[in-house]
């Protein structure tokens, strides 16, 4: 079976373009587990960093990425009663007090843009900002924007200053065996987290992928 994550080689190129800085994960649209749809998540050296392994029809639009070892890093749910695609990102297992909403870009006359990615009110209130004025303003500031095609593979997420702070990649055969979209590259720069960075590739996914499918 072809290798899936990345060897040294490969990550040090991607490396060099990024001052060395940034982390070049591999993600694998499948499950560890058996009959589970998911992904599969390798840094540079090929050990498992992040796992996602209830991404399947009838789990009530909730989606947990783990780390290596089981550990929820961060709930994803479907924003219910809401118009449009909208999801909201929660810390760990915990369904209340959510960290940001994602909501999917639907003005068809600036299709670049895939989706938006704000703070919530009690994230931004717990970030200390200036003042209540500029606390109201910022919760509908974008935090980070996503632009691209996720269906080819290329698109990426850029901060508030418009830097890009993420990038996915399609992946370069191996070996001479090309691996297909389901097998791709995900650069993170050091300024965004990357269990966070995983996340949009999830919703991603859930927006614009096959699995869009999932039930609300």
């Amino acid at each position: 079976m072809t290798k899936v994550y990345p060897n040294a080689a490969a990550a040090a190129a991607v490396k060099a373009t990024s001052d060395g800085h940034a982390s070049v994960l591999t993600v694998w649209k499948k499950s560890l587990l058996f009959n589970c749809n998911g992904f599969t998540v390798y840094d540079g050296k090929g050990n498992l960093v992040y796992r996602v392994d209830n991404y399947m029809q009838g789990n009530r639009g909730e989606i947990v990425l783990m780390d290596a070892a089981g550990k929820p890093l961060l709930t994803i749910r479907r924003k219910r009663l809401s118009l449009g695609d909208n999801w909201l990102v929660y810390d760990g297992e915990t369904v209340v007090n959510p960290r940001l909403s994602v909501r999917k870009h639907v003005n068809i006359l600036t299709t670049k843009c895939l989706a938006h990615v704000t703070p919530t009110s009690s994230y931004a209130n717990n970030k200390n900002t200036a003042s209540s004025s500029s606390s109201s303003s910022n919760k509908n500031k974008a935090m980070y924007e996503i632009e691209g095609s996720y269906s080819q593979r290329s698109c990426a997420v850029y901060d508030g200053k418009k830097r890009r702070v993420a990038e996915i990649k399609r992946k370069e055969a191996a070996g001479g065996v090309a691996l297909g979209v389901d097998v791709f590259r995900l650069i993170v720069e050091p300024d965004m987290d990357t269990a966070l960075a995983m996340a949009l590739v999830i919703l991603l996914d859930q927006m614009f992928g096959s699995s869009k499918r999932f039930s609300s």
